[in-house]
């Protein structure tokens, strides 16, 4: 029988304490210790692609509008389709669920790994499979998102997140920075295939984790009409301070902060005048300041509203100085420290969430935290091309830094007003 989600976690043996205390304490569950391999390979695979798609669409159009729309069509299917997705993801079992989305999204990648090296691709054939691929993580996000708890259990859970926020921009420091000399020296044809490979190894993770090991509650749940149970989950946000903050704060630091596939080669090809390898480069900058947070962040046993303020507020300045900045040492130094703010802010957010969310809850809220946090994409990624495309790329990187400072500002203001229903720690 699968262990309930409300568990303690026994004490770690002795042999096993030193193995995987602390930082990396997560890891002493099997399972986690699959998925985040497999994860790690495929994402790295994931940013191979992303710095390649918008390359390949930039050699198509050198059109700014054109590589804002492909991100907006990625991120659309989450617009539209994710608040359901996590009624979906309350109902089945994820693990089964996660499996189905990854082969779609590596179908997504050899269609355009063909179509790119058989020397036919169009850019409607890139809008197409991007949508294709963001159908695909619209309906998987909010279950993967939830099936970290199932992973690890509650105990384990920050440092759980801390780590996929490590992993995650490990593979964007990675991922682009071989994306770049890979682009350089076959093209972009290169980089999707060795995406297309890397979805293999989460695959094979999942087909070994051992479902009696999952941190999951045995008691059947009353399950009610979708629409119903949609309704339920947005009327507890919407009704619940704490979580009422995080809609506040994310609404608008993921339309305009959380834009990198579309600031970043924007800022590389028409402030910066570089090329492919130096937009590695600057993407790999920030993963290095991402990683080296999610590594502090994974040594904290508590979320703060504290730091949840301070990362955010560091995240809007330093966004603004990446507006002002002509010189590559520079922006490459700056982006480091973009990274540091945003893991920080967003392991913190998705911390929050999720001890706040009730158990029988988590799908439905992650699938709202997913909807503000990568959701918002599609408007935010197409706004930036636009204002790049009119006002110059400085002035749409200043104006997307001032909107989520107002973000952060109305947060703040918020939880002033409404500090004694909202507990300074998560889950307190």
């Amino acid at each position: 029988m699968a262990r309930e989600a409300s568990v303690h976690v026994p004490p770690l043996a002795p042999g096993r304490s030193g193995r995987f205390g602390g930082t990396f304490r997560a890891f002493r569950n099997r399972n986690y210790r699959l998925y985040y391999t497999g994860q790690a390979i495929s994402l790295s695979g994931t940013w191979m692609q992303a710095i390649a798609q918008a390359w390949l669409v930039l050699e198509i159009t050198d059109s700014k509008i054109a590589l804002g729309t492909v991100t907006m069509l990625q991120f659309l299917p989450i617009t539209i389709f994710v608040l359901f997705a996590g009624v979906i993801a309350d109902r089945v079992p994820k693990r089964g669920f996660i499996f189905f989305t990854q082969g779609l999204a590596m179908a997504q990648a050899i269609a355009l790994t063909v179509l790119v090296w058989s020397g036919l691709v169009q850019l409607w054939h890139v809008y197409l499979l991007a949508s294709l691929l963001g159908l695909a993580n619209a309906f998987e996000q909010p279950a993967r998102q939830a099936f970290v708890v199932e992973m690890v259990g509650k105990d384990d859970l920050i440092n759980a997140i801390a780590l996929n926020s490590g992993m995650f921009n490990a593979a964007r420091m990675v991922g682009p920075g071989i994306g770049g000399f890979v682009i350089a020296a076959a093209g972009v044809r290169g980089a999707f295939l060795l995406n297309a490979v890397s979805f293999l190894p989460v695959i094979v993770a999942l087909a070994l984790m051992n479902s009696a090991e999952f941190f999951t509650d045995p008691k059947p749940r009353r399950r009610a009409n979708p629409v119903s149970e949609l309704r339920e989950g947005l009327s507890y946000a919407f009704h619940t301070p704490s979580v009422l903050l995080l809609v506040i704060v994310l609404l608008f630091v993921g339309t305009f902060g959380y834009n990198f596939l579309v600031m970043l080669p924007l800022i590389d090809r028409y402030v910066l005048h570089q090329g492919s390898i130096a937009f590695g480069f600057l993407t790999a900058g920030l993963g290095f300041g991402a990683v080296a947070s999610a590594l502090f962040i994974a040594g904290r046993e508590r979320a703060t509203m504290r730091t949840l303020f301070i990362a955010g507020f560091c995240f809007a300045v330093l966004i603004g100085a990446l507006a002002v900045s002509q010189w590559l040492a520079l922006t490459l130094v700056l982006l480091v420290f973009v990274g540091v703010a945003s893991t920080a802010f967003q392991a913190t957010a998705n911390t929050s969430m999720q001890l706040t969310a009730p158990d029988h809850l988590r799908g439905r809220l992650m699938a709202l935290y997913m909807l503000l946090f990568a959701g918002s994409t599609p408007i935010g990624g197409y706004l930036t091309g636009l204002m790049a495309e009119h006002l110059g790329v400085p002035a749409a990187v200043g104006i997307c830094a001032a909107l989520t400072m107002v973000g952060i500002i109305a947060g703040a203001l918020y939880y002033a007003t409404h500090r004694s229903q909202i507990p300074a720690v998560a889950g307190g």
